[in-house]
């Protein structure tokens, strides 16, 4: 079956960290979207920023896929295999998927000057295939890229029918959706779990769980709304004895960071549907967790956050991030198991 892993804020919550965390439970992970979202996975003190390749390389017997809904900067796409010494017979590229060329960024340019944009192409590229201009490029007509093409959709539901597990790593976050976020300060595309599928060619039926993946004070990169918070607020709540401050993983610029956003939430839930969250940056709460691996060495301030979560959305926090490394994580996913397993019991008894 398939699990669909996304953001539930203005992006940047963690998703490339769980992805990674998760991977070795996958034979197959696919990501659909552009180049305009930075994924980070920090390995053993190794830091790894993609782009375009799934965050599940980081499983070595995972088979890698680019879906037809992708956008693909060829450039950007062929120094991420390089560097991240990803095996060619590992990854596969949809023969429909789109392609970001040098005219599409230029004509971005004016739009990230205006802090509306990364400038990756992405918008122009997505416009030229929505209107099928007959000079857009698909990933099929690109030499360097014959020896990926391989239909992601049937190759897909192959899996799912011979009983393999399949991960969805979606991109960016749910309020940057361009039909049910913030508009016009979002991206040019939607973010939603189901829309996430249709790109690749998944029925809502095969999807098991959706992962929807937070983060305790939500970020935004551009403009757009925001309960504003400065990174000197943020330090002072987790008192912590060092500065905390981020960056874009893609243009760099210092992250705009807000308070937590209960309704934003529940908009992201009632329309996703998720079976369960995950929530990254409990350090930033109380400087105490970081990096602690047991819940119930977490902080009284924390658990409290993660119980009330819990309440007042009905969905269990079973991934918890405590810090910036994959085995930064508490996983909770077995106690849901359990406690699902007592609740049939009891019910059948």
């Amino acid at each position: 079956m398939v699990t669909v892993l996304l953001g539930g804020q203005i992006g940047s919550e963690g998703k490339g960290k769980i992805a990674a965390y998760l991977a070795n439970e996958f034979d197959l992970s696919i990501r659909s979207g552009g180049p305009n979202a930075g994924h980070t996975v920090i390995s053993n003190g190794e830091k790894m920023t993609m782009r375009l390749i799934p965050c599940a390389f980081i499983n070595k017997k995972c088979l890698l896929a680019m879906s037809a809904g992708s956008l693909i900067d060829v450039d950007i796409l062929l120094q991420e295999m390089e560097t991240l010494k990803i095996d060619p017979a590992s990854l596969i590229i949809d023969p429909q998927a789109g392609i970001i060329e040098q005219k599409h960024k230029d004509l971005e340019s004016s739009m990230k000057s205006d802090n509306m944009s990364s400038g990756c192409g992405v918008g122009y590229a997505t416009s030229d295939k929505i209107l099928r201009k007959e000079d857009f490029k698909l990933a099929k007509d690109i030499e360097a890229l014959a020896p990926y093409l391989n239909n992601v959709e049937k190759m897909a539901n192959e899996y799912i029918d011979s009983g393999k597990k399949v991960m969805v790593e979606g991109t960016q976050g749910f309020d940057l959706s361009i039909h049910h976020g913030s508009y016009p300060y979002v991206t040019s595309r939607d973010t939603t779990a189901a829309t996430f599928c249709g790109e690749i060619g998944l029925s809502p039926k095969v999807v098991e769980d959706i992962i929807l993946v937070l983060r305790t004070f939500p970020i935004r990169s551009c403009k757009g709304p925001i309960n504003e918070l400065t990174w000197e607020d943020v330090t002072n709540i987790s008192q912590s004895t060092k500065n905390i401050i981020e960056y874009a993983s893609v243009t760099k610029k210092v992250r705009r960071v807000g308070q937590f956003d209960e309704e934003m939430l529940e908009k992201a839930i009632r329309i996703n549907r998720p079976t369960q969250l995950a929530l990254n940056f409990v350090d930033y709460l109380d400087a105490h967790d970081y990096k602690v691996r047991n819940y119930s060495d977490l902080s009284y301030k924390t658990k409290k956050f993660i119980e009330e979560l819990e309440r007042k959305f009905n969905v269990p926090v079973t991934l918890i991030g405590t810090g910036e490394g994959i085995e930064d994580t508490i996983d909770l996913r077995g106690s849901l198991k359990q406690n699902a397993s007592s609740i049939e019991a009891h019910t059948l008894g």
